[in-house]
């Protein structure tokens, strides 16, 4: 077989065999095929698509390309939840609790984040003494003795797609649906979870910027994963604002515990609960109402707040600074932003005010670069709010006062004012079962 035949097949829009995609998998992964024929059949996939038995085909070898976790042993208890990205993004730290308190296995392999704000695994990593390494059996171990377990990913999960991402990076076919299926989906059969979740976002700060092109790609990944034998569905969330009021590690941290002691309402909440709701209804085979309100009664209850510090104290982390949340770590200097006119918000681009947050030390530009914790940006308004020149629109953190500047000229210029009120958009558009 050779890859230049199957290069030739795909560009002209034929089917490829089960046994082609997986040769083209292996060549990937034991680096037989060289960068030239891979980013030319990504190419011709971004040209001629691939058909849902091809996807599936793809995902299932290339989640088979490196370490696998079984979580059989936890049966149809086991749950993971991916998100497409976003802006003050805390869901993962909120629903691992309230899903585990229900009742269901959250043991979950995260990465760190590239761009604004650090991952599920970063954000974890602000909180001292936490540790984002266990071995398998100790993360199985946790998993079955509190339900819920959240550790960095593997380096060999799903090998194959870093060599196939980072050729697509530089080759402009990130875009391309099956590419992005296949990316997103390995690494979640890869590891374990007999259900998923995924939590599609849509907007200006999401990779997805509009409704019709998201509702596709969470179609694609839902029929993939069941074409795969999980157990799928997918939220289509609003992401045309930041979530939540915190940006930056440790922020989102504490914005977090808010929720889950039931102190802290709106979008973050709302949205949480939503993606909550969806995991219980998988695992438990219940519907979404009565699968919310078990949710709400966990956090009302003080269950999952509870569980939330188990889970922080079996990893090795500080929970005083969960029950008193003074205690945490606070960056040395602060910086009000005020806005320069009347009016109502009528627009925040959202994508620029992560982008702010990450002049701020809150995220990395490449995987060696260092985070700080408590950079970021708390917001004091946001889109439909009332303002008067004057008014505090947020408040930036940072360790050092001159990034201070460039910061604030990026957040002004994500905001749009207007003399009458934008109309309220939906924090949820769709769910796909």
């Amino acid at each position: 077989m050779r890859m230049v035949d199957l290069i030739h097949k795909k560009r002209r829009g034929e089917e490829l065999t089960d046994e082609e995609i997986r040769f083209f998998v292996n060549g990937v992964t034991d680096g037989s095929l060289p960068d030239y024929q891979i980013s030319a059949f990504c190419m011709a996939v971004v040209f001629q698509s691939m058909s849902d038995r091809e996807i599936a085909t793809l995902t299932d070898a290339m989640a088979h390309s490196g370490d696998e976790i079984d979580l059989s042993e936890f049966g149809t208890l086991s749950v993971d939840k991916h998100s497409t990205g976003g802006v003050g993004d805390k869901t993962s730290l909120i629903l691992a609790p309230i899903v585990a308190a229900c009742g269901a296995k959250t043991a979950k392999m995260s990465g760190r984040g590239l761009g604004h704000t650090g991952g599920t695994v970063d954000k974890l990593e602000s909180i001292p003494g936490y540790r984002v390494e266990l071995s398998i059996e100790d993360f199985l171990k946790q998993s079955r003795d509190i339900g819920v377990c959240v550790i960095g990913q593997s380096a060999d999960l799903a090998p194959a797609d870093k060599r196939l991402y980072a050729l697509r990076d530089v080759t402009a076919t990130v875009e391309a649906i099956p590419l992005i299926v296949s990316s997103i989906m390995s690494k979640k059969l890869a590891a374990g979870a007999h259900s998923i979740v995924l939590d599609v976002t849509v907007g200006s700060g999401a990779f997805m910027k509009d409704i019709a092109s998201a509702e596709v790609l969470a179609r694609k990944m839902v029929e993939i994963g069941r074409r795969c034998g999980r157990n799928m569905a997918a939220v289509i969330s609003n992401m045309d604002e930041p979530l939540g009021h915190a940006i930056g590690n440790l922020l989102e941290v504490e914005e977090a515990v808010g929720v889950l002691k039931g102190e802290v309402k709106g979008d973050v909440y709302e949205v949480s609960l939503e993606l909550a709701a969806a995991m219980l209804s998988l695992v438990f085979g219940i519907s979404h109402e009565e699968a919310r309100k078990r949710a709400d009664e966990s956090i009302a209850s003080g269950k999952a707040f509870e569980k939330f510090k188990e889970w922080i104290a079996y990893q090795g982390g500080d929970t005083a600074c969960l029950d008193d949340t003074a205690k945490m770590a606070r960056a040395r200097f602060s910086h009000e932003v005020k806005s320069p006119e009347s009016g109502y918000i009528t627009r925040m681009e959202t994508e620029a005010i992560g982008n702010a947050a990450g002049l701020l030390g809150a995220g990395r530009m490449v995987k060696s670069d260092p985070i700080d914790p408590t950079a970021g940006i708390v917001l004091a308004k946001k889109t439909g709010e009332k303002v008067k020149k004057g008014d505090v629109l947020c408040t930036l953190y940072a360790d050092r006062e001159e990034l201070f500047p460039a910061a604030e000229k990026a957040f002004l210029g994500s905001l749009s004012f207007g003399k009458t009120a934008p109309e309220p958009q939906p924090l949820i558009y769709k769910i796909i079962r």
